[in-house]
């Protein structure tokens, strides 16, 4: 097991953001009702009104503002945030929303996604769940990308970004391995990201106009097919370069941007017991 050289202890992944009971259980349901917003077309029956549900999404921003609220506050009831972790968490959503400009999603160059990998990997899901949607957020106000999209795009990119906290070997795989890891983990997630957000616009295309839009009352199996045809033919160029670029870039600035982050972990020691020092009167 490799070690931390200010300290000689073994280099174990810091938990920016402790996940307690609370903290579980308001995560699970902001991923629930995320679950049910993207996936309720998919099995809604023949007389439901999937077009009268296009203008719900600022009613779920709400809503998930107010739950990500709650994940923070029940991490912050539970000991698991503090100032540090906030300093850190706006730095690294700074720098995010900073970078998804350079491209602006042009053939999906989109840099900020290796970095959620990297600071996910690094300081835990509880804090890139929370990093992703704040990410998305500010890069939302920065680019002028406020729409009934947005909501969508930070649960997305909440899971995304949580997703590498949760790959094993957080305290023993390094090196080229760990690397390798992070990189095919943000080819697959960077696809995944591009099919969700697509679930989220597609039911609302006009079925009339395309033979890949979404049919409602069609049997789940025929729906599935065409959502397939649909990523197929609209975006799969974008995914393929976020997913190729996000290779490229952990694979070459990984390594050591791995190490700054842990550098930084352990200089801003998240988990060490705060103590006062009395002064003599």
């Amino acid at each position: 097991m490799r070690t931390a050289p200010e300290t000689g202890r073994p280099d174990r992944q810091v938990r920016a953001v402790r996940l307690g009971p609370r903290s579980v259980v308001a995560l699970l349901l902001v991923s629930a009702i995320g679950v049910a917003a993207f996936g309720w077309p998919l099995l809604a029956g023949p007389s439901s009104q999937v077009s009268a549900h296009a203008q719900d999404a600022p009613w779920l921003f709400a809503g998930l503002l107010v739950l990500l609220v709650g994940v923070v506050a029940a991490a912050v009831s539970e000991g698991g945030v503090g100032p540090k972790a906030v300093a850190m968490l706006g730095v690294l959503a700074a720098t995010g929303a900073a970078l998804r400009p350079i491209g602006a999603g042009t053939a999906g160059i989109e840099p900020m996604f290796f970095l959620m990998v990297l600071s996910g990997r690094v300081l835990g899901p509880g804090f890139g769940f929370v990093l992703g949607s704040v990410t998305m957020f500010a890069s939302a106000l920065l680019t002028g990308g406020v729409g009934p999209w947005m909501p969508f795009q930070m649960l997305s990119m909440g899971w995304f970004t949580m997703g590498a906290g949760l790959l094993p070997g957080p305290d023993r795989l390094r090196g080229r391995a760990e690397v390798l890891t992070l990189a095919a983990y943000g080819f697959l997630a960077a696809f995944a990201y591009g099919t969700v957000m697509n679930l989220a616009g597609w039911p609302f295309l006009d079925s009339l106009s395309s033979s890949v839009a979404f049919q409602t009352g069609a049997p789940l199996h025929e729906n599935l097919v065409r959502f397939l045809a649909y990523c197929l033919a609209t975006s799969l160029g974008w995914d393929l370069g976020r997913a190729a670029l996000t290779v490229v870039l952990t694979v070459t600035v990984g390594p050591a941007l791995l190490r700054a982050l842990r550098r930084a972990t352990r200089r801003a020691a998240f988990e060490a017991p705060v103590t006062f020092e009395g002064t003599e009167p």
